[in-house]
C-alpha cells in the first residue's frame, strides 16, 4: 500500500481532515489505530494522514533543512508561536528560544509537536551552541549597518536570529551575530511585526538553498 492510498476519504465541506478509515485496517506501524479508528482532523498535510506524531517526526528529521531560528524571549511574545508553526512549514532544523523558558503556544497551532525546541538561558549560551555547530548566526533586525536581505547571501548552514516585537534585538545579541540583515520596508512604521519578519527571513533562505523539488 502507497501513501497515496493511506491519505484515505477526504471530507470536503466545512470539516478538515479524513473521517474513519472505511473497511479493514492497513497493517502500517505509522498508523495511529485511534486515529483509523475515529478520523484525522489535525492539521497536517495529507501524506500523513492517519500517521502518529512519532512517524511524522522521524519522517520530517530526515528531509530538515540545515538552518536554525532562534528567537529572544523576555517579554511572554506572543509572535513565538508564529515563528514556530512558519520553521514548521518550512523544515527548519530546530527553534531556539532565548530567555524564558516559557512561551505562548497558541500561535504555534500544535506544530510545536512537530518541530524541534531548544532552550537557551542567553545569547551567550545560543552563541555557543551555534559554534559548536559550526552554524553562522545572522541577527535580522532594521539596524544601522544591516544588509539588504533582499540582495544578501545567507549561509546555507545559518542560525536566523529574531527579537522582540517593539525592541527587537538586544545589544547581546547584534554583538553575537556574524551579520545583520534587514528587510525593506516602505511604509511608515517602524517595524514589521517579529512572526511575519521571521517568515520573510526563512523564505529567503528557501528561495537561495532548499530543492523546491521536495516541497508539498
Amino acid at each position: 500500500m502507497t501513501d497515496e492510498d493511506l491519505r484515505g476519504p477526504t471530507d470536503w465541506g466545512t470539516t478538515v481532515g479524513v473521517g474513519p478509515w472505511p473497511g479493514p485496517w492497513p497493517e502500517d506501524p505509522r498508523l495511529d489505530p485511534q486515529l483509523l479508528a475515529e478520523g484525522d482532523r489535525r492539521n497536517v498535510v495529507d501524506r500523513y494522514r492517519y500517521w502518529t506524531v512519532e512517524a511524522i517526526v522521524a519522517d520530517l528529521d530526515r528531509r530538515r533543512h540545515p538552518f536554525h531560528v532562534a528567537i529572544e524571549n523576555f517579554g511572554h511574545d506572543l509572535n513565538i508561536g508564529t515563528v514556530v508553526r512558519t520553521a514548521n512549514a518550512f523544515l527548519a532544523a530546530e527553534v531556539h528560544i532565548v530567555g524564558r523558558r516559557r512561551w505562548n503556544r497558541r500561535g504555534a497551532m500544535v506544530t510545536d509537536r512537530y518541530q524541534h525546541l531548544r532552550h537557551h538561558a542567553d545569547v551567550a549560551e545560543l552563541h555557543a551552541f551555534a559554534a559548536e555547530r559550526g552554524l553562522t548566526v545572522v541577527a535580522v533586525d532594521n539596524a544601522p549597518g544591516a544588509v539588504p536581505l533582499e540582495t544578501a547571501q545567507l549561509p546555507r548552514d545559518c542560525l536566523l536570529l529574531f527579537g522582540q516585537e517593539g525592541p527587537g534585538l538586544t545589544e547581546h545579541a547584534h554583538a553575537a551575530a556574524a551579520m545583520t540583515v534587514s528587510i525593506a520596508q516602505f511604509g511608515s512604521t517602524r517595524s514589521i511585526n517579529a512572526g511575519v519578519a521571521a517568515g520573510i527571513a526563512m523564505h529567503a533562505w528557501i528561495r537561495q538553498h532548499a530543492d523546491l523539488g521536495r516541497a508539498g
